[in-house]
């Protein structure tokens, strides 16, 4: 396939925010809140992350839009010409600012000086920024386009802030005291300390740059376990006791949206912990190991997206259970500093080690992005040329 990446970019807004200063951009939080929080930061070891949120009014100071748009301008797309010079525009995300327009449309929109162009949203979680970059790829490798960007983004902290969860968990003190003693407060709370604000974008070109490195798209594989296994991320939903989602339109009645927590994000934190490690690895990497002929050997640089420490081991063990072992010299992650922003994060892990002058010619890089939505992966390959 000609599809080069010729260029990457991360935005993260604002300053780096340590685990002592969250109160001061999320909100102060109740003490069982605050007992739920010690447990999950000790476990995922994020030490900083961002949050498009000004600390001293509380207001948000980008969309997701437009931190998507910031991305896409570090790109300095069409440099030679003063401008951005778009054939195709691909955004993923996980938290758009609406329903309605796609956000690759409003993507766009924020790139007044980029002209008209191809636009593709695609939706998920974590995967959706991978999908986006597939299209991205197809799109140049199959000759539609002479080259396309793709996007990752998430403005995650509006669904995180005290003020959010206290409206979504009941007006009344009575309400809101019950919700956090109640099973939707573990699977709010889980998420609510995991997440963080950040963008990453690519340019694909058909062929690579000249005169510095470039990165050559050799497959992207997408493989869901949708089919066997039940919903265990979600927001915008009730899940019922078969495991299946009752969707917000369907959940109008009984005190509205916001007293059933329908609208913050939701993890089956046991679901997680007993498939998401056998679904993305175990039961998804054999097939492409086959049909691509990946030997471990020739990675050099192995890029896995996981949401918290926690499931490196896990991941290393289940590497070594199916005789794929990598070294953890050849590991990169840079979720201690930069935070789990979702479908940004292998973006902005990808920035950072291409811009890291640490990239050799012909050394092999293969990414893993899984998704807990309802159990998908991303396996990706490329070469640095």
């Amino acid at each position: 396939m000609n599809a080069y990446i010729t260029a990457t970019s991360a935005f993260l807004p604002g300053k780096p925010v340590t685990n002592d200063e969250l109160d001061r951009y999320l909100g102060a939080v109740s003490s069982v809140s605050a007992k739920t929080r010690q447990i999950i930061l000790g476990n995922n070891g994020i030490k900083t992350r961002y949050y498009a949120i000004d600390p001293e009014t509380g207001r948000t100071t980008f969309t997701n839009a437009e931190l998507a748009a910031e991305a896409v301008r570090l790109l300095s797309v069409d440099k030679d010409h003063g401008g951005l010079l778009l054939e195709c525009l691909c955004c993923g995300t996980s938290s758009p600012d609406q329903f309605m327009p796609g956000h690759g449309s409003m993507v766009h929109g924020a790139l007044a000086e980029a002209g008209k162009c191809e636009v593709i949203s695609t939706a998920g979680i974590c995967l959706s920024g991978i999908t986006a970059m597939k299209f991205a790829a197809m799109s140049v490798g199959l000759g539609m386009t002479r080259s396309a960007v793709a996007t990752g983004s998430e403005l995650a902290s509006t669904f995180l802030r005290t003020e959010f969860f206290n409206a979504m968990s009941g007006s009344t003190k009575e309400e809101t005291e019950a919700r956090r003693h109640s099973a939707f407060s573990f699977e709010a709370e889980f998420l609510r300390w995991m997440l963080s604000d950040g963008a990453g974008a690519v340019l694909i070109e058909q062929q690579p740059a000249t005169g510095r490195p470039s990165l050559r798209i050799d497959w992207i594989e997408i493989i869901s376990h949708a089919h066997h296994l039940e919903a265990c991320m979600y927001a915008g939903a009730l899940k019922k006791e078969g495991g299946g989602l009752t969707g917000w339109r369907d959940c109008v009645g009984g005190g509205g949206l916001e007293k059933k927590g329908i609208m913050t994000i939701k993890q089956d934190a046991r679901l997680l912990n007993r498939e998401i490690i056998r679904a993305s690895v175990g039961d998804s990497l054999p097939s492409v190991v086959a049909k691509h002929r990946l030997k471990a050997e020739d990675i050099d640089w192995f890029l896995p997206h996981y949401s918290s420490e926690y499931f490196k081991e896990p991941v290393k063990n289940e590497l070594q259970r199916i005789d794929f072992p990598i070294p953890e010299d050849r590991w990169f992650s840079n979720l201690a500093t930069k935070g789990n922003t979702g479908s940004a994060s292998f973006y902005i892990m990808l920035e950072e080690l291409f811009t890291s002058g640490r990239l050799k010619k012909g050394d092999r890089i293969l990414g893993m992005i899984p998704e807990s939505g309802r159990f998908s992966v991303g396996w990706l390959a490329m070469t640095v040329v």
